[in-house]
Formats: C-alpha cells, sequence, structure tokens
C-alpha cells in the first residue's frame, strides 16, 4: 500500500489510482505535456517565457453503450489541451495555483469530468521542477460557465477627457449616464501636469499608466460615485451590483497576454469597451477615436447627451 509519502511525489494518475472510490471510474491523462508561456509573481518573470508541465488526470463517466468508435462520445485529450491553451491565452497570472483553479475549473465544465487532478511544474526557474498540485471534483466545486461572467452584461464604457473631469455639470454629466440603465465604467486620460520621462520604453509605459492611475483618483475625489478599480474580478462585480467604476487599468492591461502596447488613453479605453463586450464607447472630449473599433462610439455633450454612434 503506498504512503502518504510515497503518493505526495507520485504522478497524478497513481493519485487518483490511490484515492478512488469503491467504484473506480475510466480515467484518461495528458502526461508531460510542455508548453512556453509568461507566468509569475516576480518582476524578473515579466516580459520573459519559461516552459511549464503539465500532467492531467481525469476521471469521467463511463462512456455511453454503445460507444460506436466515436469520439464525440468520449472527453477528449483535446479538450484538456485546449483548456490549458485556453487559459495562457485569456490572461497572464502570478501563480502557478491560480491556473492550475482555472484549468480544472473549464475541464470540470465537460460533462463527462468528474474529478481531476493537475499538476503544474515550472521547468527554467531552478535547478529542479517547481510545481503545484491540486485535485478538484465536481460535487465539491460547483462549475460556473466561462460564458456566465458578468451574466454577459454589456456595459456602458466612458472616457472622460481632463476637461470633463473639471467641469462644473460632472455631476449632471454622470445622471445621465447612469440614467441609461446600463452599468457605466469610466476611464480617463493622462493628466496635465508633467510627468517623469525614461528613454526605456516598458519603464515608460509603467510611469505613463500609473499617471492615468493618478487620474483616475482625482476624477474619484471629485465624486463619490466614482471607485476605482484595478481588477476585472472588481469590474464584473461593479457591474453586476449597479456600481459607477474608474478603471486604473495597469494591472488588466499588463496581465493581458494579447493587449493594448501603448498607453494612448483611447485606445485603452476602446480595448477595455471591446474587452467587456460594451454596449458602446462613449466619448467626452475632441480626441480622436482608433479606427477599427468593434464597439459603436458615441460624442458626448455638456450634459452627457450623445450625438448618434458612429459605426462600428
Amino acid at each position: 500500500m503506498p504512503t502518504d509519502i510515497h503518493l505526495a511525489f507520485a504522478h497524478p494518475e497513481e493519485r487518483a489510482e490511490a484515492t478512488a472510490p469503491a467504484d473506480p471510474r475510466d480515467r484518461i491523462s495528458l502526461r508531460d505535456h510542455v508548453v512556453e508561456a509568461e507566468i509569475g509573481a516576480f518582476q524578473q518573470e515579466r516580459g520573459h517565457r519559461q516552459r511549464l508541465r503539465f500532467d492531467v488526470v481525469v476521471e469521467v463517466r463511463p462512456p455511453p453503450a454503445p460507444l460506436d468508435d466515436d469520439v464525440d462520445r468520449i472527453l477528449s485529450y483535446d479538450r484538456i489541451a485546449e483548456a490549458i491553451a485556453g487559459e495562457l491565452a485569456a490572461e497572464r497570472v502570478n501563480l502557478l495555483e491560480t491556473l492550475a483553479e482555472r484549468v480544472a475549473e473549464r475541464v470540470l465544465a465537460e460533462p463527462q469530468a468528474m474529478r481531476i487532478f493537475i499538476r503544474i511544474e515550472k521547468l527554467d526557474r531552478g535547478p529542479g521542477a517547481l510545481g503545484v498540485e491540486i485535485a478538484r471534483s465536481r460535487a465539491a466545486a460547483p462549475v460556473r460557465t466561462q460564458d456566465a461572467r458578468a451574466d454577459a452584461l454589456h456595459p456602458l464604457v466612458v472616457h472622460l477627457d481632463n476637461a470633463a473631469i473639471a467641469a462644473p455639470d460632472l455631476a449632471a454629466r454622470l445622471d445621465a449616464l447612469q440614467g441609461r440603465g446600463l452599468p457605466v465604467v469610466l476611464t480617463v486620460g493622462l493628466p496635465d501636469t508633467p510627468r517623469p520621462a525614461s528613454a526605456v520604453r516598458p519603464a515608460q509605459r509603467r510611469i505613463d499608466l500609473l499617471a492615468i492611475e493618478q487620474n483616475a483618483w482625482v476624477l474619484a475625489g471629485r465624486d463619490p460615485r466614482c471607485i476605482v478599480v484595478a481588477t476585472r474580478t472588481e469590474i464584473d462585480w461593479a457591474m453586476r451590483h449597479g456600481q459607477m467604476v474608474v478603471w486604473a487599468p495597469s494591472k488588466v492591461v499588463l496581465d493581458a497576454v494579447d493587449g493594448p502596447k501603448g498607453t494612448d488613453p483611447l485606445a485603452l479605453a476602446l480595448w477595455l469597451a471591446e474587452h467587456l463586450a460594451a454596449d458602446r464607447l462613449v466619448v467626452h472630449g475632441p480626441a480622436t477615436v482608433p479606427a477599427g473599433s468593434r464597439v459603436p462610439v458615441e460624442r458626448a455633450g455638456a450634459v452627457g447627451l450623445a450625438s448618434p454612434p458612429d459605426a462600428p
């Protein structure tokens, strides 16, 4: 009988077998699946890809009879690999634990999957493999489908220039926006005050993003409805609860796998609107909207009234 120490270092398949119920289930596995990704909480891990090795074992329901040698009746190995690729493409994460949880959630969303064991190891961070291992079951952790995020709400994303932030009718503008009955996510631009300059592009990008966040706090100081948020989770929560928020872009932009590379404030606002599947982007101020928008764009008047939307 295997000991706890032996199981602690055993392959997930052996652990699945050792902890199987009295009526053991079928299992499928993906071994030694190595991919490259940018991941890690340390600054030196940003901007660099490293190898990750995945070992995954999934306990599944018995296939329906007759199986008829039909791949559509089973949980395919490709679905496991796609879950890994999908989470790595969705957002940059700091922790292997976070990545393992999200992959487990995706796989357990498959109707055949009942229990999953995942081991993820970093292969390039030291002389050995550094990793985590989790076990999750459908019964213990109810599955939330990927399409359930924020209950498919489509917010107004509203860009305020500095004149709008300082305008005496700011409260009336916000009232008009809230009166549309949609969640409101506000974005702002760079402040008018000078900011530090760097010849190193990544450093300047950080400086500009932080300056935008300072301006978000300026807006928050002008109206108590404007709550500064930095994460997608906070935005989703605010949309579900009817709270108006101001986006502090650094975390979401820097963690995005295919996010915007520059710091033009209106380009960031447009990217966020597309990322949130917004109803439209409302622009206060004369700035030019980048071409190729996939959401309608409106120009706002003095009290938040908008001109007809531009063609997306």
